[in-house]
């Protein structure tokens, strides 16, 4: 096993203890809020806001961090980055409505740093060949982190309809710690002043001035693949807050579920991530096969799973049931367990479909502007993912399927629009080689 693979599988497993954490905490942080909200009296706080904090900060981060990277490098802004995440956790042992939005931005500067620098280790660990299956193995051990959280979730919130301060402080200590073991295998990571890919591969290194590093962002941005692809990773954004935050905070607050409603937040977490990590494997372990069919397919793979993920969500929950425990039901009267969790699976299964090809060409068609490719997509993504936060407090929940339902379909379009146009660019290329060679 060569030295590039090993260093992805120790930065898969640094992301998975560390958002082994925070996914779990995203995950459980409005049906834990609502409770904290019940015990404290003086706490204003609101999940969905806070998630807005986290990733209207990134959004404006992202632009600063090409700049910040060419003076630190990927290493250290994931260490700095992995940091934020933990403070971000312990703040809920002193639930504080101030504290919560502080830490929510401060995590959000860290969240761009830990992903831009996550971006440009990955695709330095890779070539056009391994890029796939390095995505797909990094993306498979960091959805590993949906199984162990919320397991512990699940079994702590067995029989609660209310999460106890004791239960709640159980539960922040165990997800710090865990954060803590993520951080420690980041600080391992092997890192030198050159690239980890083949010295002839025609990569440069990081050493651009902040300025040219910022400037070399916004053009990259002005660029019609990158506006494209920039329609993609919006949806990547919408559907990454739908099911992060909001879809199990749904199954929590229906009450004709059953008391198995809050535990059941878990439950949604752990398949999600099944979903997720199944999708990593596959494309991981068949990364040359898939590289040889192309990206589109699996994104239009992703696509299908994902409408019918959202036409059985429409009909087995009700509307209401973003915003607080509901009465209400939807079609399917009493609400579908199975088919609850069965649309959690295929949530995740179908994400990983868009990201590890999202990833796949990032670190393989911009690899020599990943510092800006990266900072773009998250940029991107997480101006999408604040937005929905935000309507996430005003819509029922068939609206927010809806626009999940059109960015979907727009974002497919969109990125096999640039994957066809990469295989005509790559087919003239070989064609031109050829040519040459015939020549001689």
């Amino acid at each position: 096993m060569d030295q590039r693979l090993i260093s992805v599988i120790v930065l898969g497993f640094g992301f998975m203890f560390l958002f082994t954490a925070f996914q779990t905490m995203g995950n459980i942080e409005q049906t834990v809020i609502d409770s904290i909200k019940y015990d404290e009296r003086t706490f204003e706080g609101d999940g969905y806001t806070s998630l807005a904090v986290i990733y209207a900060t990134l959004s404006i981060s992202n632009w600063l961090i090409p700049s910040a990277m060419s003076k630190i490098g990927p290493k250290i802004a994931m260490l700095l980055g992995s940091i934020t995440y933990c403070f971000f956790i312990l703040t809920f042992l002193w639930p504080q409505t101030w504290l919560l939005y502080a830490a929510s931005a401060i995590l959000g500067s860290g969240a761009a740093l830990i992903w831009t620098g996550q971006g440009i280790y990955l695709s330095k660990c890779s070539d056009d060949s391994t890029i796939p299956r390095n995505s797909g193995i990094f993306w498979a051990l960091l959805q590993m982190s949906m199984f162990f959280g919320n397991l512990l979730v699940f079994f702590l919130f067995q029989g609660k309809m209310h999460i106890d301060k004791n239960t709640r402080t159980l539960v922040f200590s165990i997800l710090a710690s865990i954060a803590v073991i993520g951080i420690g295998l980041l600080s391992a990571l092997k890192v030198s002043n050159s690239s980890l890919r083949p010295t002839d591969d025609g990569i440069p290194e990081v050493h651009q001035s902040p300025k040219q590093a910022f400037i070399s962002a916004v053009r990259l941005f002005k660029t019609t693949r990158m506006l494209m692809l920039s329609v993609s990773f919006v949806y990547t954004g919408l559907i990454l807050s739908f099911f992060s935050g909001v879809y199990g905070a749904c199954i929590g607050f229906t009450r004709a579920i059953g008391e198995q409603a809050k535990q059941l937040v878990g439950l949604n977490g752990i398949f999600l991530g099944v979903g997720e990590v199944l999708g990593g494997v596959v494309f991981g372990l068949l990364g040359k096969q898939t590289a040889k069919w192309g990206r589109d397919p699996i994104v239009i793979a992703g696509l299908i799973i994902h409408v019918a993920s959202f036409f059985l969500i429409f009909m087995n929950l009700p509307d209401s049931s973003p915003f607080g425990d509901t009465d209400e039901v939807s079609y399917f009267h009493p609400p579908l367990v199975y088919v609850a969790i069965l649309c959690s699976f295929m949530l995740g299964l179908g994400d990983a479909c868009y990201n590890t090809q999202m990833y796949s060409m990032l670190g393989g068609v911009f690899a020599k502007n990943s510092a800006e490719a990266f900072s773009i997509f998250k940029f991107t993504q997480s101006v999408a993912a604040a937005v929905s936060f935000v309507y996430s407090s005003y819509f029922g929940l068939r609206v927010q399927l809806a626009i999940l339902l059109v960015s979907s379909v727009c974002g497919t379009i969109c990125f096999c629009l640039v994957e066809w146009a990469v295989k005509r660019s790559s087919a003239l290329i070989r064609n031109d080689v050829d040519s040459t060679g015939h020549k001689e």
